[in-house]
């Protein structure tokens, strides 16, 4: 994937005559090219590109949503950022799960005595809420996708 975006074309009062006058409307240079291992995780692939542009938004935002306060936006920006964030790492449910190398006489299953690793902890129930906390930073991603400009 190679993404090339150039600045905003300088826009003055008279540019509008101008550009009325010779029929030209200035374009943002914007180059995308996407190869086919691109969309293979493609959530994973766009949290690299969307994390950084939220954590640059919400340090130079001058504004937020008419319906909300501040303080709302600030903490909706952090639970959209984490989300992301967690989305980066290669394994956050690693968290989760506990396992313990064993030899091919102690496995039980087929699993176990293929990869030589036993189960030994699990937190379900954390995995489960980590897992809702980031699908709800995604939803507000959604939610919120036209305010994300400064």
């Amino acid at each position: 994937m190679k993404v090339k975006i150039g600045n905003y074309p300088t826009h003055r009062f008279y540019h509008n005559w101008l550009y009325r006058w010779f029929d030209y409307s200035p374009q943002q240079s914007i180059k995308v090219k996407i190869d086919k291992w691109d969309t293979w995780s493609m959530d994973h692939s766009l949290a690299h590109i969307i994390l950084p542009m939220l954590k640059q938004l919400k340090e130079t935002n001058h504004g937020y949503p008419a319906d909300l306060t501040e303080a709302k936006w600030n903490d909706i920006m952090g639970e959209m950022i984490w989300a992301f964030e967690q989305k980066c790492k290669d394994d956050w449910q690693g968290d989760y799960y506990e396992y313990k190398s064993i030899s091919k006489e102690e496995a039980t299953d087929d699993t176990e005595s293929l990869f030589g690793l036993k189960l030994v902890w699990e937190d379900r129930e954390g995995q489960q809420a980590h897992q809702l906390r980031m699908t709800n930073g995604f939803k507000l991603f959604g939610k919120y996708y036209e305010n994300l400009w400064d």
